[in-house]
């Protein structure tokens, strides 16, 4: 029987006698098993859902080619699938196949965006968010974005000048709200990334409504384009600060037209009421 034997030497004495390892140093060691490839399948979706490269309600390959793609036994897949499907990151509809569950990105529901909607306060509270957390956004993406990733936010941009050029209002603001979108995903925080994904829907409502209420007063759409434009400049320079302040020099052109817009709706409804009052008094 193989043995292990252990010597104690002591100022340059004799050895001592050897003596066999105990069993006790064994025993918190365990064959070293390969890692199940469920697991292995069940984090590389799990980092792809993290990093916002699947989306919510993206669909996933059918079964066969998913399987071929990661080199996987159909059963391995499915019982990943299972898993994450049993924690709410995966959902299977009968008939259509497997897709990222829609429910991740429902951070603020119909209802509560509505209501933000209705409320000045709350909306300005959106635009002073959005202020802080897109500044670092950006200054992240000048930073940390691939050439791919800045490409896809130029690509953006591109197309919002477009619908601008052809006075798709519509179209445009769907951009503008993508536009900021590449920007939080070319961040590469995952944190970031998905709270601005949460308040997408947020996000949309309120580009829309921000640009109808601003274009009631002098605001032209050329002013909203030129600053996306130095955003998208200063973040293809790689020009962090700049980006940064590109932002909140635009959020807060926003917010103080939104401002202004509330103050001149304040200052018309006591000239009415003056002037009701004045034709009352004939």
């Amino acid at each position: 029987m193989t043995r292990t034997w252990s010597y104690e030497l002591t100022n340059g004495a004799a050895p001592m006698s050897p003596r066999p390892s105990s069993s006790q140093t064994l025993a918190p060691f365990r064959p070293i098993e390969s890692e199940k490839l469920a697991a292995a399948v069940i984090r590389q979706i799990e980092g792809l859902i993290l990093r916002g490269v699947l989306r919510p309600g993206d669909r996933l390959p059918p079964e066969r080619d998913l399987a071929e793609r990661l080199g996987v036994s159909r059963p391995s897949l499915r019982e990943a699938i299972a898993d994450l499907s049993s924690r709410g990151l995966l959902e299977s509809r009968a008939g259509s196949g497997v897709y990222v569950d829609a429910a991740l990105g429902q951070g603020f529901a119909p209802a509560l965006i509505a209501l933000f909607a209705s409320h000045e306060t709350a909306l300005d509270d959106h635009v002073a968010f959005r202020r802080d957390l897109e500044g670092l956004a950006a200054a992240r993406a000048a930073r940390a974005g691939s050439e791919t990733d800045l490409a896809l936010i130029d690509a953006v941009f591109g197309k919002m000048e477009a619908a601008a050029a052809k006075g798709d209002a519509e179209a445009e603001a769907r951009l503008d709200a993508d536009f900021h979108m590449a920007i939080a995903e070319a961040s590469h925080n995952a944190v970031m990334l998905h709270v601005m994904r949460a308040t997408l829907g947020l996000l949309r409502e309120a580009v829309a409504r921000n640009r109808a209420v601003m274009f009631r007063q002098r605001t032209t759409g050329g002013a909203l384009l030129d600053q996306h434009r130095a955003i998208n400049a200063a973040i293809q320079s790689r020009d962090a600060e700049g980006a940064r302040g590109a932002m909140e020099g635009h959020l807060d052109y926003v917010r103080g037209r939104l401002r202004d817009q509330r103050e001149a709706a304040a200052h018309e409804a006591v000239a009415r009421a003056r002037l009701a009052q004045e034709e009352a008094g004939r």
